[in-house]
């Protein structure tokens, strides 16, 4: 690697830390705590690739990006923020910024994406600024290196012509990518029109849809459920890729992929829909956001009542499966909230709450008929199937080890009366570890029924 690279950030641990970087890379570096410093730089001619912060205590790095553009259109400009959201990333790529990274950010990858840029020294073509205002956030929430990665290539999609179809599970926001596909496009202000299954199996609607739609955006919803008629119907009424000049986008479930394999979805539909593809990730491949979720979904239902998430809560959600993802974690928040007379939403008042919404990861009921261990390796492996050609999450063995023990010493309690020397005795543990798992996992102490 060679060249010379600006460097603008206020942390001066990072500045260190990639000076020493690009030095070791054969490169020469100017480092600086300001953006007038670093403009001075750009106008004086200095630099092959700049790589700049975001916030910045004389100004916005983004907001830079233009002059930058303007005084050297050929000098390409790599983003890093610790402000990694959806519109970052939107605002890093309509800004002409040669590539975005969200901090922290995996110093390996920066430098292979600096190499790239000062190879081609210059950014890559993007499309014109998105029909917003600089407040605009897009409601898509999540800081794990999944979201970061969908996000970037949601903002590299958002102007192309090319039909997009976003694939994901229910209730993982695919419909909310969709529409804002659209509305942070440069066709915001033409029309958007949405079709369910139920309104594709009519022709004349389909037309209408394509009439009003114009130069906007056409979402087909759902398109994985469509009947076979349905599917020849749609694929005949949207011709060849050019006949509109409308932007089509489709949602789909990921069982689509085995239904073209199968031939129980047509090919020539499947192609005409995914020029370019979309896959939102499961809430279980993205464990690290639902924390960050909950506490957005707290915020959004907010009540009089000033309700607050503990550590202890917040683990109680990370260690369900949540099969209906998203929208299953904003119906369980809002029950939540509903249900606590107590503003701090502990861990018992979440399990609470969970087990009215199902069996979690990897025990939920054992059949009589079989053994102790035939019955977990059961859950154990229809928790691995629930994730198809994936892996589940990092730290599968602690979560499966706490799904076990928390009903083991619930049940041994209730079965000893809640003493807990007997309790400890029926375990085999010391009755202070005993105590203390009581307490970390928020584990409530009853008396057993007497059976009638």
């Amino acid at each position: 690697m060679d060249g010379t690279v600006l460097i603008a950030d206020d942390d001066r641990t990072i500045r260190t830390v990639l000076t020493q970087a690009f030095t070791r890379a054969g490169c020469k570096v100017h480092a600086t705590s300001s953006l007038v410093t670093l403009m001075r730089w750009v106008e004086d001619g200095k630099g092959d690739l700049v790589v700049s912060d975001v916030v910045m205590p004389d100004g916005n790095g983004l907001e830079n990006l233009p002059k930058i553009t303007k005084l050297r259109p050929n000098l390409p400009v790599i983003i890093i923020s610790a402000q990694n959201t959806i519109v970052t990333a939107i605002r890093a790529n309509e800004a002409k910024a040669f590539d975005y990274l969200p901090k922290p950010f995996d110093l390996p990858e920066l430098m292979h994406r600096a190499a790239k840029a000062l190879e081609r020294r210059h950014p890559p073509q993007v499309t014109p600024p998105m029909n917003e205002t600089e407040d605009a956030e897009i409601p898509l929430v999540g800081q794990s290196a999944a979201m970061q990665t969908l996000y970037r290539l949601i903002a590299r999609a958002m102007n192309a012509p090319a039909p997009v179809l976003v694939l994901g599970e229910a209730g993982t926001g695919k419909s909310l990518i969709a529409s804002s596909l659209h509305k942070f496009s440069k066709r915001a202000d033409q029309p958007m029109v949405v079709l369910h299954p139920e309104m594709m199996e009519s022709q004349s609607t389909i037309r209408d849809a394509l009439m009003r739609c114009g130069a906007g955006t056409l979402i087909l919803d759902g398109v994985s459920d469509l009947s076979p008629a349905a599917q020849l119907r749609l694929l005949h009424i949207l011709g060849e890729p050019g006949d509109q000049n409308l932007r089509l986008v489709s949602t789909a479930a990921p069982n689509i992929l085995a239904d073209v394999q199968n031939g129980n979805f047509r090919n020539d539909l499947f192609f005409r829909l995914s020029s370019l593809q979309l896959t939102v990730p499961a809430l279980r491949e993205r464990v690290e956001d639902i924390s960050v979720l909950a506490q957005h979904f707290i915020a959004m239902l907010q009540t009089d009542v000033k309700f607050e998430l503990s550590p202890a809560g917040a683990a109680a959600l990370r260690d369900y499966n949540w099969p209906g993802n998203v929208r299953q974690l904003q119906n369980v928040i809002g029950q939540l909230m509903m249900e606590s007379p107590n503003p701090l939403l502990d861990g018992s008042a979440v399990k609470d709450v969970l087990k009215k919404a199902g069996p979690s990861n990897a025990m939920s009921a054992l059949l009589p008929s079989e053994s102790l261990a035939e019955s977990v390796g059961l859950h154990v492996q229809r928790y691995f199937d629930l994730h198809g050609p994936n892996l589940p999450p990092d730290g599968v063995y602690q979560r499966i080890l706490r799904e076990i023990e928390v009903p083991l010493i619930e049940i041994s309690l209730a079965a000893t009366s809640g003493n807990q020397a007997k309790c400890a005795d029926l375990l085999g543990i010391n009755r202070n570890t005993l105590r203390k798992k009581i307490s970390e996992l928020e584990i409530v102490v009853t008396r057993r029924r007497k059976m009638m």
